[in-house]
Formats: structure tokens, sequence, C-alpha cells
């Protein structure tokens, strides 16, 4: 049973392990959109059909991905997505059916930023998951990224999972953490990586190289943090908290922080003095 496996680990780690079948799924405590996928279909968290999804009343719903509001037609109503279109996972709500109710938190603010009304009809509400999820042709659903985690660089909007997927491939399914750092002055958020480096053997020339190969320019990671280990959870998720409030601030942390000098093409230790000159906006991201 997985839960939150990667795509690009998925068959590696079935052919390791003589593994016949991988059932995944997605769900909170609190949501009424769970979803379950028992196909082994690689990569996917969840099915729904998309000739019986009256039966199962979850929808992706079409966002603003810089500031994940729902997006709306002229009639006030949210618009569904179309196959391999982005959007938020919702579940309606219905409050006599145990399955589709939303009781929400202890904090009433909490559980208001979570209900959406005027979903499909006037007069209905919906559970919003806040995560972002892609639904194929055939209803097998993609989990994309965590809402809030995806930013925007260079006019591109940046999927952290989709990021962290790739560079883990190219460092050998090494552990990384991709989130986006305001730098004063610029539209948008650079790009950060966390990488484990147990070892300390990084090789930077390497890992450029393949990422020039393998990302676009806006997706390449401008700063990168090498320490010991990334932050998880007690399930193994990533944590992003701490690293996202540090930045790229060497006074934060004793960690080796780097930038990618693109003038010169590389990666260059950042010091204190470099991070002030990029702070005062002298250097050219």
């Amino acid at each position: 049973m997985g839960n939150g496996l990667r795509p690009n680990v998925w068959e590696e780690f079935m052919k390791r392990f003589n593994i016949k079948r991988i059932g995944e799924f997605y769900g909170a405590t609190e949501c009424n959109c769970s979803l379950a996928n028992m196909d082994n279909k690689v990569g996917a968290c969840g099915f729904n059909s998309v000739i019986l999804s009256s039966v199962y009343p979850i929808r992706l719903l079409r966002a603003d991905e810089d500031t994940m509001e729902l997006i709306r037609d002229g009639r006030g109503l949210c618009v569904p997505c179309k196959p391999g279109e982005p959007g938020i996972i919702v579940g309606i709500i219905n409050s006599h059916d145990p399955l589709r109710r939303f009781d929400g938190y202890a904090n009433q603010q909490a559980t208001s930023k979570k209900i959406a009304h005027n979903v499909f009809k006037k007069g209905d509400s919906a559970y919003v998951s806040g995560d972002l999820m892609v639904m194929d042709e055939f209803g097998y659903i993609y989990f994309r990224d965590r809402g809030g985690d995806t930013f925007r660089w260079r006019g591109e909007n940046v999927s952290t999972t989709e990021v962290e997927g790739i560079l883990s491939s190219l460092l050998n399914q090494t552990d990384v953490a991709v989130y986006g750092v305001s730098v004063p002055g610029v539209e948008g958020k650079a790009g950060m990586a966390a990488i484990a480096d147990v070892m300390n053997d990084f090789n930077f020339e390497t890992f450029l190289r393949d990422v020039q190969k393998a990302l676009p320019s806006y997706a390449r990671p401008v700063f990168l943090r090498l320490l010991p280990e990334v932050d998880k959870t007690g399930t193994f998720k990533i944590q992003k908290t701490r690293l996202q409030k540090e930045g790229f601030d060497p006074r934060q942390t004793s960690d080796r922080l780097y930038f990618l000098n693109s003038r010169l093409g590389r990666y260059e230790s950042l010091t204190e003095e470099l991070y002030s000159t990029i702070m005062q906006g002298k250097v050219s991201l």
C-alpha cells in the first residue's frame, strides 16, 4: 500500500522488491474526497469514473495557481477541469451522508476556509482540499502539488512535486525538498532545493549539467541547500516550513548554501557578502 509514492520510483520499487501490485490512496481524516487506485496504475493516487461521477461526487475545479482561488464562470459557479488540466480536488458536502459530510475543525475560521459555496449550483457547498491534481481521460487522478507549494518564476508556474521527483531521480533517489523563496525587487519566487548530502560528495558540475537537460530554465533551482537529512513528518512526508522560513540567508543556518551564477554558469558558495549583494538587487538572477 502506498501513501504518496512518487511516480519516479514506483516501477523501480516494484522490481527491486518483487512487488506484484501497489495500491495507492489519497485522503485526510476530515476530508470527504478520498481516493484509491487499486489497479496498479503507475503514478495515480486514485480513480473516479467519468461516467458515474454522480455516484461519488468529487471533482477537479479550475483555480488560480497563484492565489489558489477557485475560478468562477459568468453565473458565479465553479468551472470543472478538462482531462489533463490541473485543478483543486473538492467533494460535494451532504450532511445526511456520513461519507459526504464535513464536520470541520475546532477553529471556525479554519473550517470556513475549507468550504466553497455555490459550486455546481446555487445553494450547494463543497469541501476544498487545496491540493492540485490532474485527471486523465480515463478517470485516473494524479497528485500534482500541495496547495500553496506551487510558485511562479519567470512568468511560469513551478510544481514543486514535479521538480522534486526529477531532481531525486537525477541524484539516485536522494531526498529533495523544493520550494520558492522571495528575493527583493524580483517578481515571483526563485526556486530553491534542499538536498540531503549524507556523504558530503555532491558534484555541482554534474548536477547542473543534468538539470539543464531535464528541466526548463524557469524550473531549475536558483539556490541550493545541502544538509545531512531533509526534515520529514512521522509518515515520511517532507517538511518545508523551517526551510522556507530560513530561505537562502546564510545567517539562519549552518548548512551549506549555494547560488546559481547564471553569468558564469555554475553554482557558487553563498556567503554573507553575496547574500547582501543579492538582497540589494545587484546580482542578476
